[in-house]
């Protein structure tokens, strides 16, 4: 079994490490870490040390550094603009996104979303999304965090769209996203609507800037699904997965 992985703001230089805080007390208390067991320490920036524990603190965990290894950014990057949905979805869409390898989570306060995200609310609903994708890059053992950005308005997703190669997924677009060209650097940006679907103004404005509609296939998936299944696709056609 893959050893666990907590993440830290800042990994050690020396050959020896003490894991405590919240991390450390994840690792003693609730994984019940014992002596000579692995575990991963990452700092969520490419960087991972394997290391072996070597003394219980209470609350916290002493271990040697047996590797480190610095994983370089995935290229081309894949952006999903995530517009909002309501309850418990949307953190099961940015759990999957990065559980599947997603690079960047781009918050979209769509036409049709039913969330609006502003104030101490919206603020709060922020820092749940990138909580989840922080505890989603532990399960899955990731070396690189998503960012999951500020929320965004229309304006400024038309604006992001003209940084990469971009794709909508539409039910009615003409062709699948299977068979789209795909760049080799810079950034594939995949734009996934809410639960009542891109506004006809919006999806408009995204082909003017540049967006091609794609489609999966004839099934019509939820918004929080949608984005994972692009994204798998994605991966599989990338090399990600190889």
């Amino acid at each position: 079994m893959t050893p666990p992985l907590f993440l830290l703001d800042q990994l050690p230089d020396a050959d020896t490490v003490e894991l405590t805080g919240d991390e450390g007390r994840h690792a003693a208390r609730v994984r019940r870490m014992q002596v000579g067991e692995l575990m991963l320490l990452g700092d969520g920036r490419g960087t991972v040390l394997e290391c072996r524990v070597t003394a219980l603190l209470g609350d916290g965990l002493a271990g040697a550094v047996l590797a480190r290894r610095a994983q370089p950014r995935p290229t081309p990057a894949l952006v999903v603009v995530q517009a909002l949905i309501k309850g418990e979805r949307a953190e099961l869409a940015v759990e999957v996104l990065t559980e599947l390898g997603v690079d960047e989570i781009v918050p979209w306060q769509a036409a049709r979303s039913i969330p609006r995200w502003q104030g101490p609310r919206g603020a709060k609903s922020l820092e749940r999304w990138r909580r989840t994708a922080r505890e989603a890059s532990k399960q899955s053992r990731r070396a690189w965090v998503p960012d999951v950005a500020d929320v965004a308005s229309t304006a400024q997703v038309l604006h992001r769209l003209h940084a990469g190669r971009a794709f909508v997924l539409h039910e009615a677009a003409a062709g699948p996203l299977v068979r789209a060209h795909l760049p080799e650097v810079g950034e594939i940006v995949l734009v996934v609507g809410p639960e009542g679907g891109v506004s006809d103004d919006e999806l408009a404005g995204f082909v003017a800037a540049g967006a091609q509609p794609v489609r999966l296939g004839s099934p019509v998936l939820r918004a929080s699904t949608a984005g994972a299944a692009a994204l798998a696709a994605l991966s599989s056609r990338l090399g990600r997965w190889g």
